[in-house]
């Protein structure tokens, strides 16, 4: 995902410089970044850190660094921040983390999740992130109307998950995910979803483009409905949100960086 942001300036311009103000902004002095009510949090981290490096940014490491070493080795953290405590130390490089302490949360994670293709998604890429190999899991099987959990993120995840396995994808669930576009712009997250919003497009967009499906069509409108959601510093997740947030913008930079590639 980060190596298709890292394209997004070339549609961004010279707004690029705003977003990663805005992202630098987000960290707070203790050095997580800022959550939706203020407070620093490992999930915000991570999309703050991939958002600046999408930007050609250099993050500031040393105050994210000692802000990552208060949860040593990942105890006492729930699965979803196990995965983000191991992407944050990515982006540091791969030898920023001592291989003992990445072996105890490598084993953390191998052991946590409760088997869902989210979770599943998230331990393969953070064990891969902490150099280690992720062990087979059982088949991952779409619903009979093609998606995966009846969400247009859930069947990205899973959609991405297989192609980066080697396992084949479904060509139901390409056109369940295809089937979520809407003419004018977003994707939405579930059929009967009142609105588009941007996790939902950027993991469609990353889910169809790793499927090679085409999505040459779709890019007018999709960059109409990514510009509205475009506050002036960062970006929203749908059309009832105001404020801009580290989460929403990185998932503005991989959708735009898909869009450049049409």
């Amino acid at each position: 995902m980060l190596q298709v942001a890292r394209l997004a300036p070339t549609l961004l311009q010279g707004a690029g410089e705003l977003a990663a103000g805005f992202l630098r902004q987000q960290i707070n002095p203790d050095g997580g970044a800022r959550d939706k009510s203020g407070k620093s949090d490992l999930y915000y981290t991570v999309f703050a850190l991939e958002g600046l490096i999408a930007l050609r940014e250099d993050p500031p490491f040393d105050l994210v660094g000692p802000y990552l070493e208060r949860f040593g080795d990942g105890d006492g953290l729930d699965f979803v921040h196990l995965t983000c405590l191991a992407r944050c130390w990515a982006a540091f490089g791969r030898d920023a983390l001592d291989r003992d302490r990445a072996r105890r949360l490598g084993a953390r994670i191998a052991e946590g999740g409760n088997g869902s293709v989210y979770h599943r998604f998230l331990k393969v890429g953070a064990l891969e992130d902490l150099g280690e190999q992720p062990a087979a899991g059982d088949p991952i099987v779409p619903s009979e109307d093609g998606s995966f959990g009846g969400t247009t993120p859930t069947t990205a995840g899973a959609v991405t998950l297989l192609q980066h396995l080697g396992a084949e994808v479904p060509p139901a669930a390409v056109e369940w995910l295809l089937a979520r576009a809407k003419p004018e712009g977003g994707f939405l997250a579930a059929p009967d979803a009142p609105i588009p919003d941007l996790l939902s497009t950027a993991t469609a967009l990353h889910a169809l483009t790793a499927a090679k499906a085409s999505i040459g069509a779709l890019r007018d409108p999709m960059l109409n409905f990514i510009d509205t959601l475009w506050t002036g510093r960062g970006f929203c997740g749908n059309w009832t949100e105001e404020a801009p947030d580290c989460e929403y913008t990185y998932y503005g930079l991989l959708s735009l960086g898909h869009l450049s590639l049409t």
